[in-house]
């Protein structure tokens, strides 16, 4: 026995088992004892932010105001500015060419962005001189700052807006027609402005592609009368297509065409 057990010692297997034993021992008893540490630092947190909120503290629902302003800014970038008609206008081009990966869609987005701040630069100069500066020099209110930003942030979708869509939704709104725009709410202006925005782009686009499109039907009818019919046409097309585009500098008539149409 005593013999069997020296055997067995000496094994490298057996005493590798052993280390790994002892070292899943050891990390279990660090776990549990971060856990206690863990249970009695929650247990003893007071529960001051919780009694904040119930109690109606202004400052701990102001930082949750704030919080949820900061997500909403993607979603005010989209609605508020012409980044809608840019990208879409954008991803046409790509797809009419006939890439559905290239320009990837992180470089159709910078590039969109870069755009929407050409495009909104007069409006954000008007509201930085006349809500922003203001306002940080403590001469007008929150509640006035919310007011005068907004002003040519509406003007400026009023000017893209369509008459139909903003009829339309004013009809929805309050079951009448436009009169007066001052008095339009702001959530129709944002709602006929984004629908408008959805027209302009796919207009745009539309124009865009017939170009490519005549150059496909050009390819398949020559496959069609070499009787290469079982030769996709779009793999032919497409070297085609991407030479017009460089050609004729379809990015820089693409962004050109863009920029006039919020004019």
């Amino acid at each position: 026995m005593e013999h069997e057990s020296l055997l067995r010692g000496s094994d490298p297997a057996v005493r590798a088992t052993e280390r790994r034993q002892r070292k899943i021992y050891r990390l279990a008893g660090l776990i549990a004892i971060l856990a206690l540490v863990l249970a009695g630092a929650a247990l003893a947190a007071p529960d001051d932010p919780y009694q904040a909120l119930l109690k109606g503290d202004p400052q701990a629902l102001q930082i949750i105001v704030t919080l949820t302003m900061i997500t909403l800014v993607p979603t005010l970038l989209v609605m508020l500015t012409g980044f809608t008609r840019i990208i879409i206008v954008l991803s046409i081009v790509r797809n009419a060419i006939g890439l559905q990966n290239m320009p990837p869609n992180t470089v159709l987005i910078g590039l969109a962005l870069f755009v929407t701040y050409f495009v909104m630069s007069p409006v954000v100069t008007q509201i930085n001189d006349q809500a922003y500066q203001p306002y940080v020099e403590e001469q007008i209110s929150f509640e006035e700052f919310q007011e005068q930003a907004m002003q040519p942030l509406r003007s400026f979708m009023l000017k893209q807006t369509y008459e139909s869509d903003l009829d339309f939704f004013t009809g929805l709104s309050n079951g009448g027609k436009t009169t007066e725009i001052d008095k339009v709410p702001h959530h129709v202006v944002v709602a006929a402005f984004v629908t408008s925005e959805l027209k302009h782009a796919f207009a745009i686009g539309f124009f865009i592609y017939i170009p490519f499109i005549v150059i496909d039907m050009v390819v398949a009818s020559t496959l069609m009368a070499m009787g290469m019919m079982m030769l996709p046409p779009a793999m032919i097309s497409m070297p085609f297509k991407i030479l017009l585009f460089v050609l004729v500098d379809g990015w820089q008539m693409t962004i050109g065409t863009l920029i006039n149409s919020f004019g």
